[in-house]
């Protein structure tokens, strides 16, 4: 393990949990219930990332130009809100890594463009004890790829950027960890393929959770 680094920033989605199904449902039961029609768990896994009003906008035939659009993004959250965790389960190896990281005295956030209120709800119900810091999307701090959130995190945990990495299994995360000026081990188990990140100019990444030490000693 890298001495300097101390900090980790996870996203969320793709990343630690897996919530492709319930996401799924909850934007195919919004879809319904407008006489859209609705998305597969692939095509559903293109449109996520970048916060629930564009994945609605990408779910929705002609997106924001829908008159209801924004009664149609209350119904997923809706929705969603109820249902977030009927087949939500952190990845293989994630609790494992989790407690591993505590012990080695390490500090543990999650930074995600899922709106704020499931986030924190989620990382309380799936990691309490090891991840108290959790930050979502929310009118008051711009989302990402801006750096804003993680800043966030970073103050939190009173963490200086040379101390902190950024993992996550996005472009977006790419990005975000870009302009927060810290390093970003990019995960291939996520919502993004191998290929697709590596095209995005990953230059880490991370095929199973035990792999991310390996990665780590190396920062």
């Amino acid at each position: 393990m890298s001495q300097k680094i101390d900090t980790i920033i996870f996203d969320l989605d793709g990343t630690l949990l897996d919530t492709l199904t319930d996401l799924t449902n909850s934007v195919n039961y919004a879809l319904e219930q407008y006489g859209f029609p609705t998305h597969s768990e692939d095509e559903v896994r293109q449109m996520v990332g970048n916060g629930v009003a564009i994945l609605m906008e990408r779910a929705i035939p002609g997106g924001r130009t829908f008159p209801e659009f924004e009664d149609c993004l209350k119904t997923f959250q809706e929705h969603y809100a109820i249902h977030k965790k009927d087949e939500t389960k952190p990845f293989p190896g994630v609790m494992k890594f989790l407690k591993a990281a505590v012990e080695r005295g390490m500090k543990l956030a999650v930074v995600s463009n899922k709106f704020d209120l499931a986030v924190k709800g989620l990382c309380k119900d799936f990691f309490d004890p090891y991840i108290t810091t959790a930050i979502g999307e929310s009118p008051q701090i711009a989302h990402k790829p801006a750096p804003d959130t993680v800043f966030a995190a970073m103050k939190e945990l009173k963490s200086p950027p040379e101390c902190c990495v950024y993992i996550g299994d996005s472009d977006v995360d790419l990005a975000t960890a870009d302009n927060a000026g810290i390093p970003c081990i990019s995960v291939s188990w996520g919502f993004r393929s191998r290929e697709f990140l590596l095209a995005h100019g990953a230059a880490r990444i991370a095929d199973s959770m035990e792999d991310l030490w390996n990665i780590l000693s190396d920062l």
